[in-house]
């Protein structure tokens, strides 16, 4: 018994002083607290209420907050942290700099009412991947006005509600594997034209409705890197990309035509260019830069082919 009580007291003196410790930390100037708080992330920031008294509603007091729960590592982790996003969005009233999370159909369909609060919070970073199904994105998305970063995987993007009237801060937009309604070409071709900050742009195995690809026009003065891979010609055409330095295209054998051709003459003044290619590729790519030559011409960083 007397073991037994040295024991304790030996633990009750610890957990003082951890106490102690934290209380220490909570000293530091708020900047410093909010900083470390976001580095550990929301779920280890929460869990710092069980230190002691004065950190029970610390992190409540965040700034800023940085939300993000991908699936790629702790899948049951990942599902709960989702699961408290209403009561963290409700408790800590600050900006929210970035969110970032992998949805299931469990959580998809409460994507609507965090994007409203999302909106009102000022959220720069905005990166979604749906499971499958394409499910339809809510048109609250485009009311988020402060986006500096887009990022969508795997939805259906509704088309532009009316009033729309830019994205004035976005620098990186991404797009991979989502549908749009028809004429979404033109849609894509407003939120890119609205966009005069635009440095990165990705459109990956992007599926717009109708019959037939309408031609449309990107134009970025500022993009600096582009990248487009596809399966099927969405009518592209490039203008006034006079900022762009880096590009990768990668296409399939059927869309290799004078279309193709006149794409490529777009991306002229890059310096470094990477092409998935095909044997049809490689000859209409030395055509458009060395007439009658097969070497790679000098600006191109790398070719790759396939089949």
């Amino acid at each position: 018994m007397p073991l037994q009580g040295s024991t304790k007291r030996r633990r009750g003196r610890a957990t003082e002083a951890a106490a102690a410790e934290a209380d220490a930390l909570f000293s530091l100037p708020p900047e410093v607290l909010d900083d470390i708080l976001n580095r550990v992330g929301i779920r280890d920031a929460v869990r710092t209420s069980v230190l002691s008294r004065v950190w029970r509603c610390r992190w409540e007091e965040l700034s800023s907050l940085d939300l993000c729960f991908p699936l790629s590592g702790d899948h049951e982790g990942a599902r709960k942290g989702l699961g408290a996003v209403d009561g963290v969005l409700l408790r800590c009233p600050g900006r929210v700099q970035r969110f970032c999370a992998d949805l299931d159909n469990t959580y998809a369909g409460r994507i609507h009412d965090w994007l409203r609060v999302l909106s009102r919070r000022g959220v720069e970073i905005l990166d979604l991947s749906f499971g499958d199904g394409f499910p339809a994105l809510p048109s609250s998305v485009f009311s988020c006005g402060r986006l500096s970063s887009l990022r969508l995987c795997g939805c259906s993007i509704p088309p532009l509600p009316r009033g729309f009237v830019a994205f004035p801060e976005l620098r990186t937009l991404i797009l991979m594997n989502v549908r749009l309604h028809d004429y979404g070409e033109y849609q894509l071709e407003e939120i890119i034209d609205t966009a005069p900050l635009l440095q990165y742009l990705g459109l990956t195995d992007v599926l717009i409705g109708g019959a037939r690809a309408k031609k449309w026009v990107i134009r970025a003065p500022n993009l600096r890197h582009f990248t487009i891979c596809s399966e099927i010609s969405n009518g592209w055409i490039l203008k006034e990309l006079t900022s762009l330095r880096s590009a990768l295209v990668r296409v399939s054998d059927f869309l290799v035509d004078h279309h193709f051709a006149k794409f490529l003459l777009g991306l002229a003044q890059v310096t470094k260019l990477m092409v998935i290619y095909n044997i049809r590729v490689i000859f209409m790519i030395c055509r458009l830069h060395v007439p009658g030559c097969c070497k790679k011409p000098a600006h191109i960083a790398s070719l790759h082919g396939h089949g």
